[in-house]
Parts: structure tokens; sequence; C-alpha cells
């Protein structure tokens, strides 16, 4: 079986890499065969791409010129792993993304300023997992009321009709975690006709 195209394009690239680095390390074929124990015939046949590199042959060639395997294979590079934040308000909470995959889970950090006025019911598809970070939070699921703590989880169906904000006159902060597909509820309560919805 042939490789794909754009294995034998990587594959295609190795050979004047590895004459590359070896240049740049003023290392002749003979210093090289001497060190990595490969005759000089296939370091040169690998070089000229006219033996297919294999990790037999390039671990030692890694290991000789004291570079990362990846770098003779010209493997892409892993991007920065880290989500750039940029906080947003949502009708006066200050929300920051944790997360930025278009998938089923998605990740906020929410601070909450005390609210005035009623409470707004709302409905939604999936499962919410409140973690309270500081302060203290209200939570209206249903027909019940809950005051949650710092450091006290919280998780509910959101197709129960909802409302959290803080519970007294000073802010809370939260981490919120919504996902489609919840495991089980911790907080259960009987959905009312109150809900408006999203």
């Amino acid at each position: 079986m042939q490789d794909p195209p754009a294995i034998n394009s990587v594959l295609a690239e190795v050979g004047p890499r590895l004459n590359k680095v070896r240049t740049h390390r003023k290392m002749t074929l003979t210093q090289l065969a001497a060190t990595t124990g490969i005759s000089k015939s296939t370091l040169s046949r690998l070089e000229t791409g006219q033996r297919k590199p294999s990790l037999e042959l390039l671990l030692p060639i890694a290991q000789a010129f004291q570079v990362p395997l990846e770098e003779l294979v010209g493997a892409p590079e892993v991007g920065d792993p880290r989500i750039r934040l940029r906080p947003r308000s949502r009708k006066g909470r200050i929300v920051v993304p944790l997360t930025s995959q278009a998938n089923a889970r998605h990740a906020w950090k929410v601070l909450i300023p005390p609210e005035p006025g009623e409470p707004e019911m709302r409905t939604h598809e999936g499962d919410e997992w409140l973690y309270v970070l500081s302060g203290r939070l209200r939570l209206i699921l249903g027909g019940r009321e809950i005051t949650i703590n710092a450091g006290e989880v919280a998780e509910f169906d959101t197709r129960i009709p909802h409302w959290f904000g803080p519970a007294d006159d000073q802010p809370a902060e939260i981490l919120s975690l919504l996902s489609g597909h919840g495991e089980r509820m911790h907080v259960r309560a009987t959905a009312t006709s109150t809900a408006k919805k999203d």
C-alpha cells in the first residue's frame, strides 16, 4: 500500500533537511557514519532521497546532531495552547470565555454584580455546572431557591426554568460549564411555566 501524498511530501523533505543540518554542523558523511553506525552509502542515499527514511535510521541521526526528531522530519509546530481571554459584558455581567473550540462543552468565568429587579427565569438545552469562586450565589431552579456559598457546586438541567445571581449586595464570581450532554443532576426541581425562552 502506498503512502498518502501528504506523507510522501514530508518524507521527500527529510533528505534535504538532513543534508542542511549536517552541513551546518560541518560534519562529513564519514564522521556521521562513525557516530551513528549507519553506513556512509546509506546516509548518502538518505540525503539524496534514494533511501526512504525510517525511525531506525533517523533516531541515531537525531542523537548525533542533538536535535529533536521532529526537527529532522519537519513535524508541524504545536500551536500555543493558551486561550486569549477577552472579557465581555453581557447584561451587566462580566463574562470571560475559558474555551475556544466550537464543541458541545463551554466554560466561562463570570463576575455577577448585584442585580436590581425581579429575576428573569430562562430555559435552554443542556446541563450547567456552577462553581462559586467568591461571594454567595442565589440559584432559582424551577420552584426551588438555593443559596450556594464559595467553594460549593451545583449541577442542573437547563431545560428547567432557572436564574442565578448574587444572594446579597456583594458580587458573586463563578465558573460555569455548559454541556449539551450532562451526566446527571445534583439539584432537582419541578419545572414551571414561567420561563422565558433564550
